[in-house]
C-alpha cells in the first residue's frame, strides 16, 4: 500500500494579515497541487476536507481558509467596501506565491470559490493547469433567478415565512432559520444527518458572519449583499485551461446557472452527480473521487 501523504499545517502573510492553509501530500512531487477555494464567501475549508483523499494518487492538495474565517485573520470591523472579489483573488495569488506552487497547480473553486477561481483563470496565470468549477453560478443574478423558482417549489407556507421576514427585515429570527431548512435539506446537503464536515464549516459561517453577510446575505437564496449584481460570464471566453464543471441534479446552482461555464469556456466537460444537490463530494464521494482523478490525472498527462 501506498504512504499515507504527509499533512502539515501553517499561515502565510497576506500583508498585515494571515491566511491559514492545510497541505495534504508533497509539493516538490513534480505534480500539480490542487487548491481547494471555498465557498461562502465567508465559508472555511471544513466541508472541503475529503478533498485531501486525493492526494494519495493525483498530487499534492491544498486546502485553506479565506481571510475573514476559520484560522486566517478575522476582521469584524471591516464594512461591505472591503471585502471585494479583488481582495480575495489577491488573496490567492499570494498563497500560490508564497508556498512556491504559482508555476504548477489546478484551481478547484466551490460555489462561490467557482466565480473566484474563473475570475482568477482569466487572467491566463501561467502556472495554471486546469479549471474545476463546482457547484457555482456564473452570475448572481441568474442565482437569484433560479433561487426564486425554487423556492417557490417548497412546501405550503415555507416561502411564504421567508418572504415576510425578508420584507420585516427579520432575518435573524427562529422562524426564519426554522424555514431555510426545507430549501437547504433540499438543494444543499441532501444527507441526512448532515456530514460533521458541512456542520463545521456551517456553524463557523455563523459564529463571525461579517463577510457571509456583507457580500451575500442572511442566506443561500436572498443575497442583498455587495455580490447581488456580480457575474463572471464575461470571464469564461478567457479561460485558455482544461476545465471541469460539477454540478448536482438537485443543486441550487441549477443548469440555468452553470450553462454559461458550459457555452463559453473553450475546453470543458461538464458533470452532473444525479444523486446530489450542492455538494457532490459529500453526497456521492466514491463518485466524485473517481471523475476528479480522471480529471487530475489527465491534466498530469498533458503537461
Amino acid at each position: 500500500m501506498p504512504a499515507t501523504p504527509k499533512r502539515r499545517k501553517g499561515t502565510v502573510p497576506f500583508g498585515s494579515y494571515e491566511t491559514w492553509y492545510q497541505v495534504t501530500g508533497d509539493l516538490s512531487s513534480g505534480r500539480p497541487a490542487l487548491v481547494a477555494v471555498h465557498g461562502g464567501p465567508g465559508s472555511t475549508h471544513d466541508y472541503l476536507r475529503n478533498l485531501s483523499e486525493l492526494a494519495e494518487h493525483t498530487g499534492p492538495v491544498v486546502l485553506y481558509d479565506q481571510l475573514g474565517n476559520g484560522g486566517s485573520t478575522h476582521l469584524p470591523d471591516k464594512g461591505p467596501d472591503f471585502w471585494t472579489p479583488d481582495l480575495f483573488a489577491d488573496e490567492l495569488a499570494n498563497l500560490l506565491e508564497k508556498l512556491g506552487i504559482a508555476d504548477n497547480y489546478v484551481l478547484f473553486g466551490q460555489s462561490w470559490g467557482g466565480l473566484l477561481v474563473t475570475k482568477f483563470a482569466a487572467e491566463r496565470p501561467a502556472g495554471l493547469r486546469g479549471l474545476v468549477i463546482a457547484n457555482a453560478p456564473a452570475s448572481y443574478p441568474l442565482w437569484l433567478q433560479e433561487a426564486a423558482r425554487l423556492r417557490a417549489e417548497l412546501p405550503p407556507g415555507v416561502n411564504e415565512t421567508l418572504l415576510r421576514h425578508e420584507a420585516a427585515g427579520t432575518t435573524d429570527t427562529e422562524e426564519y432559520h426554522a424555514a431555510m431548512r426545507p430549501f437547504y435539506e433540499k438543494h444543499v446537503c441532501r444527507l441526512k444527518p448532515w456530514p460533521r464536515d458541512y456542520l463545521a464549516s456551517f456553524y463557523e459561517v455563523y459564529n463571525d458572519p461579517t463577510v457571509y453577510y456583507a457580500m451575500n446575505g442572511p442566506s443561500e437564496f436572498h443575497v442583498v449583499g455587495t455580490l447581488k449584481d456580480w457575474s463572471v460570464v464575461d470571464h469564461c471566453p478567457k479561460v485558455a485551461v482544461p476545465t471541469l464543471i460539477i454540478s448536482g441534479r438537485h443543486d441550487e446552482a441549477t443548469p440555468a446557472t452553470v450553462q454559461p461555464f458550459h457555452d463559453l469556456i473553450p475546453d470543458n466537460r461538464w458533470e452532473i452527480f444525479e444523486e446530489s444537490s450542492h455538494l457532490p463530494h459529500l453526497e456521492e464521494p466514491e463518485l466524485f473521487q473517481k471523475v476528479m482523478r480522471e480529471f487530475l490525472e489527465g491534466v498530469s498527462v498533458s503537461l
